[in-house]
């Protein structure tokens, strides 16, 4: 049976470290698994002037509608932001005020983070962690965070893999204890024509 893993990305340049994490985050999900995952990436860059227009109007435009719903039917969730100012990127906590407030409830949740200094590492305890908490989704025990030296010729001690590697398997294992999500219809009936009467 087919999994939906969605993975969002708030990188802002293109190229971008974020999405360089969220890419190798996926493809460590992925890999050499007994499940078989349908991988959809969410770009928020892509989606900024949307998410702003859902904040102001309250109603979310065709893609912004249609990453909510992939975020909604996902069975695991990776998220991933650069930090700017010791916390989370304000485009990544702007979609995810926009997300539905039960779209998370019981939701496996890799966090991950990237920065130019691992200074800002703790990012992810004191930020994203509590806020997936209060969103109800269950954040997976290792967070996955790059500064910029992990990713030059320094970084051949494995820790940011095996990390990685570590941080996907949890997420895996959290997939595979549930039943494949499913969306509530807002509009189906959840009574009997018959007994309105």
């Amino acid at each position: 049976m087919k999994r939906n893993l969605v993975v969002v990305s708030a990188g802002l340049s293109q190229p971008s470290s974020t999405r360089l994490l969220a890419d190798q985050l996926a493809a460590a999900v992925v890999a050499g698994r007994e499940i078989d995952f349908d991988v959809t990436v969410i770009e928020l860059r892509d989606l900024a002037h949307d998410i702003a227009n859902h904040l102001l109007t309250g109603f979310p435009p065709a893609a912004l509608k249609q990453a909510l719903d992939a975020v909604a039917g996902a069975d695991g969730l990776i998220a991933v932001t650069p930090i700017f100012t010791a916390s989370y990127s304000g485009l990544f906590k702007s979609f995810f005020d926009v997300v539905d407030k039960d779209a998370l409830v019981d939701k496996p949740v890799l966090i991950a983070a990237t920065a130019g200094t691992a200074r800002h590492s703790l990012a992810l305890e004191h930020a994203l962690r509590p806020m997936f908490a209060y969103l109800r989704a269950v954040v997976v025990p290792t967070a996955v965070f790059a500064a910029t030296d992990d990713w030059g010729a320094d970084s051949s001690d494995g820790y940011l893999q095996s990390r990685i590697t570590r941080a996907a398997a949890e997420l895996v294992a959290e997939v595979s204890r549930r039943e494949p999500a499913t969306v509530a219809d807002p509009f189906a009936l959840t009574v009997d024509f018959k007994d309105l009467l």
